[in-house]
């Protein structure tokens, strides 16, 4: 099993949903960086269930640096996060334990790990995995803000209802990642009230709904990713796929493209106070698979959760014999509010791995970027 992703610099997931401690290490981060824990612990309440359309499993998320701070601030040495399992009902999964829910990880898992895999809450490949993630993702999002690299998203879509789109200027974008990163609910416009409600009756028709998540990162330097198999379009997507309610994504204008021309889908170079801009942004800040200096945009398509409370047919793993399963427990009937944080300092922790192979582990320390 590998659960490591990285370059110079390598996050590592380990634990189960229903274990004693989930928890990550970040192994390459410089050192001599102010750990500012209060951020840490505002990124974690971002993720954590705040409605009644969302899970009622709700954890205080408290956990522990164990190694890589010390006084606060970071040594080079890998930084280590633990984060207690408190409120768990593994009894909830007794009785469906050999039934593999569909769209779920069971029937795959079973082959895989030969029946030893942890099937409580998913184990391993649950989402509350992504709140290390979160955890340790802050301290790069923190200081990623040294450059003024910024990194927002909202919700575009949330079942029918539509956001609108980011901006085109790195000015507007900038402005429009402030604003969201002050909100518990990211939109643009005023469509929160009408995608709760959306969220609402899926809930009560015990099913759920999916989405679109836009993610924005400004003020990249031109040079970030390589050619061919390490381009920037690849590590993020290589990093967002390991999210499971990940089905999709595209860079700019993405599949659009497919119906245009290439006069319609190219970004046209100008000269703006001695800075090269474009006068579009269709290809999402990206060419050849490095960044131009434009705003980074890409959607992420994110499926609707599959721990719904129909009765559904599946099989049963131990015998292959036909069965059915109502599931019970505590399920999100959507994650798409919750999930904009851990794509958020999972992107970050893609960026400053980027940074370190182009100016070298110490990038941080640097006073600004060439």
């Amino acid at each position: 099993m590998r659960n490591s992703i990285g370059n110079n610099l390598v996050l590592t997931l380990f634990g189960e949903s229903h274990g004693e401690y989930i928890g990550a290490t970040l192994d390459g981060f410089t050192p001599g960086i102010k750990v500012d824990e209060e951020f840490l612990k505002e990124c974690l309440g971002k993720r954590r269930p705040s409605s009644n359309n969302e899970t009622s499993r709700i954890e205080k998320d408290d956990y522990q640096i164990i190694s890589g701070v010390f006084n606060s601030y970071t040594t080079g040495q890998p930084i280590t996060i633990l984060i207690s399992n408190n409120n768990v009902r593994s009894s909830d999964y007794d009785k469906t334990k050999d039934l593999a829910r569909p769209s779920h990880i069971d029937y795959v898992a079973e082959n895989k790990y030969h029946s030893f895999q942890d099937y409580r809450g998913g184990g391993h490949f649950s989402g509350r995995i992504t709140a290390p993630i979160v955890g340790l993702g802050s301290i790069p999002l923190n200081a990623l803000e040294k450059f003024n690299i910024k990194i927002g998203t909202h919700i575009k879509q949330c079942g029918k209802v539509e956001d609108r789109d980011f901006s085109i200027s790195s000015k507007d974008v900038e402005r429009e990642i402030d604003y969201l990163n002050k909100l518990s609910f990211p939109v643009l416009d005023d469509v929160q009230l009408k995608m709760e409600k959306e969220i609402e009756i899926a809930r009560k028709d015990l099913d759920s709904v999916g989405g679109i998540i836009q993610v924005a990162i400004t003020n990249l330097p031109v040079g970030l990713g390589e050619p061919w198999f390490s381009s920037l379009e690849s590590e993020i997507s290589k990093a967002v796929f390991g999210i499971g309610g990940v089905k999709g994504i595209e860079f700019g204008e993405g599949f659009k493209m497919a119906s245009k021309r290439g006069s319609e889908t190219i970004d046209s170079f100008y000269n703006e106070d001695g800075k090269v801009v474009t006068s579009t942004n269709r290809n999402g800040g990206i060419n050849g698979g490095i960044s131009n200096g434009m705003p980074v945009i890409f959607n992420l398509a994110i499926r609707p959760t599959a721990s719904i409370a129909k009765k559904l047919d599946t099989i049963n793993i131990k015998t292959n014999q036909n069965a059915s399963i109502e599931l019970i427990g505590r399920h999100d009937p959507a994650i798409i509010r919750r999930i904009n944080i851990v794509i958020r300092t999972l992107v970050a922790i893609v960026i400053a791995d980027l940074l370190e192979v182009k100016y070298g582990s110490d990038v941080f320390l640097k006073e600004r970027l060439d």
